[in-house]
């Protein structure tokens, strides 16, 4: 059996036995070596060589954002954060996936993680980044490098002819799936979307407890539509993009003519809370043949059930390419169950949805 060789980096030296025992629980995961802040990190990324690293966000000194950018500048090694939950932790903690980081994880120290939860994910995800670097899965691109995103930008939108399997001529809501490298695919899609853009979306990403909020409060400064994390009661308005809170499940109702937001606690069926699948079902419900659903980057096959209603409804569906994903898992599975009219590229989905939903600017 081929070890996964793991560098844990935390300036806490009881977090760094935590994350240290959780990984060494599967025979095949060692840590070769540990770091206590960024300095230290990017020096032992270099003597050491490992398949992949855990950051912590927060460290004096050279801290974790500072610490990914040296890192991916100078090796193709894949970087989870371990991200505190507080405001200054989760915007760093995007910033870091903007700037090459792959995915990241609570910190196992908060009163509100569940540490089981957090050692399964984290188990999941080192085995998914390091193998891919040091065996090919079927799939999944090898090389670490091509996962790193592109620096934020303007984005000019691309427009391109989309009718290609029933489209209608315009549709009413737009429903987004995503999961591992969705913060930085929505960093990427929902501001290049122009300010006329009229259509409500509404968004699930996969996420623990706490990080959505502060993930629609970047995108809506980074955006000119509207982002904020959906409330009890919210009406779903034109031009606005709720993102669905972590820890509970969507049901759209019309109530006087408008289609509000009611949120619920799951009912232990859902693998995912908030759930892909739960969110286009309703949203296909409601919304019928107008709506679209957008599904992209991550893992597993959420969304494959919601999506099915949404067709049967007569609905469409784009799925983000492979070479743009960090991983090709939900995009994959929906293609593969014939789901997707339309498979792109991360940059041109907005200009497909512009076109879709009328939003192209009068010339």
């Amino acid at each position: 059996m081929q070890q996964i060789r793991v560098l844990v980096v935390d300036d806490s030296a009881f977090m760094r036995r935590a994350i240290t025992k959780m990984l060494e629980s599967e025979p095949e995961i060692t840590v070769c070596a540990t770091a206590r802040n960024g300095e230290d990190a990017v020096n032992k990324a270099l003597a050491e060589r490992p398949d992949i690293i855990t950051m912590d966000v927060e460290m004096p000194g050279i801290g974790g954002l500072e610490a990914v950018r040296e890192i991916v500048a100078q090796h193709k090694v894949p970087i989870i954060m371990v991200s505190a939950l507080t405001r200054e932790g989760a915007d760093t903690t995007f910033r870091a996936l903007e700037a090459g980081a792959v995915d990241f994880i609570p910190k196992p120290d908060s009163a509100y993680v569940n540490i089981g939860d957090v050692a399964r994910d984290l188990i999941a995800k080192v085995r998914t980044f390091a193998r891919r670097g040091a065996q090919p899965l079927a799939g999944h691109r090898t090389d670490v490098s091509a996962l790193r995103p592109e620096p934020q930008r303007r984005v000019d939108v691309v427009v391109e002819p989309v009718r290609e399997r029933g489209a209608r001529s315009r549709y009413d809501v737009v429903a987004i799936g995503t999961s591992t490298g969705g913060p930085v695919a929505l960093s990427r899609l929902v501001p290049a979307l122009p300010e006329h853009f009229a259509t409500p979306m509404i968004i699930v990403q996969h996420m623990p407890l706490g990080f959505t909020r502060p993930l629609a409060e970047r995108l809506n400064s980074l955006s000119k539509v509207h982002v904020r994390e959906a409330e009890e009661g919210m009406t779903v308005q034109a031009g606005v993009a709720l993102i669905i809170p972590s820890g509970k499940q969507v049901r759209l109702q019309r109530t006087s003519g408008e289609v509000t937001v009611h949120l619920r606690d799951d009912d232990g069926k859902a693998l995912h809370v908030p759930s892909v699948d739960v969110m286009t079902e309703t949203v296909s419900d409601m919304y019928g043949s107008a709506a679209i659903g957008v599904i992209m980057t991550g893992m597993g096959q959420d969304g494959v059930t919601g999506l099915r209603r949404l067709k049967e409804r007569g609905g469409y569906v784009i799925g983000q390419d492979e070479a743009t994903c960090v991983v090709y898992g939900m995009p994959r599975a929906a293609a593969r169950a014939g789901l997707v009219d339309r498979v792109a590229p991360l940059d041109h989905i907005p200009g497909i949805l512009c076109d879709l939903t009328g939003s192209i600017a009068p010339r």
